[in-house]
């Protein structure tokens, strides 16, 4: 229950922080028109999985509504993503998941869980530029690494796969998908084999005063089990910055549109995004 007070408390005092950051972008509207050209093609990079950015996502999630407790998950993702210019025409880029977990039992009288979960990196080679249509994209290898430090926080599994993103952006507009898919090859012999899709279709905009509104889904289809789980997710976001760093603000909910038994019924996210333009 105290941890729900706190999720709680810490949402309201987010909602606060996020007001008085949209006066302050509505202040920056006003800005030189060399400064607003940089905010706008950082708002526009961060709507892009590939875009040749350094940034640090920083993504807290809340999941409520968990087994016959009716438990809540926390899970804050740091995701670092590093480009490397390959050539003039091509880039790579790093994308890494490294989950923080603290899991509430799913069952009354159960133990509460936290630590490290499994770490998931992915590597797109992209062209530098788009295509004649405008179409970005990438391809690449994706990893499981079974980094989790309990073994209820992670599949104790190697797995590798192939991933991808495919998108367009005009007139504020981004629209398009990234997917992957994980096999194991090696780890825990007694654990059940990985083998999951992620489907992540996507579409946001984002306003003159570098507002972004977001819609996606990131659904996993479990092989093994024969199973989906489709969050959809609904954000909203505002760059700014604060003593001269870009950095951006994301708020969001999400419902379970479909989910294995005992998963979570709904969910909120709070995000904050460390950017570091060249």
């Amino acid at each position: 229950m105290n941890s729900r007070r706190t999720t709680v408390r810490i949402l309201v005092v987010t909602a606060v922080i996020l007001a008085g950051f949209w006066e302050t972008a509505m202040a920056q509207e006003g800005a030189k028109e060399g400064e607003a050209d940089e905010a706008a093609e950082l708002a526009k990079k961060l709507s892009n999985p590939v875009a040749s950015l350094i940034s640090v996502p920083m993504q807290n999630n809340w999941d409520f509504g968990i087994g016959s407790a009716n438990a809540m998950r926390y899970t804050a993702n740091i995701q670092p993503v590093i480009p490397f210019s390959l050539t003039k025409e091509w880039n790579l880029i790093t994308r890494t998941i490294v989950p923080i977990i603290y899991a509430e039992s799913p069952v009354a009288g159960g133990d509460n869980t936290g630590g490290l979960g499994d770490i998931v990196q992915s590597f797109f080679f992209s062209p530098s530029a788009p295509t004649s249509r405008g179409w970005i994209w990438g391809v690449g290898p994706v990893f499981l690494y079974p980094s989790a430090t309990d073994e209820a926080l992670g599949a104790e599994k190697w797995g590798v796969g192939p991933t991808a993103v495919l998108l367009k952006q005009d007139s504020g507009w981004t629209y398009g998908l990234l997917a992957n898919h994980l096999w194991s090859f090696a780890g825990t012999s007694s654990r059940a084999e990985v083998n999951a899709t992620f489907l992540q279709p996507f579409v946001s905009y984002t306003t003159k005063t570098y507002t972004t509104f977001g819609l996606n889904t990131e659904s996993t289809y479990d092989w093994v089990n024969n199973q989906w789980t489709v969050p959809i997710n609904l954000t909203v976001a505002q760059l700014l910055k604060l003593g001269g760093q870009p950095i951006q603000f994301q708020l969001g909910g999400r419902y379970y549109a479909d989910r294995p038994s005992g998963g979570p019924d709904w969910g909120l996210r709070f995000a904050v995004t460390l950017l570091f333009p060249k």
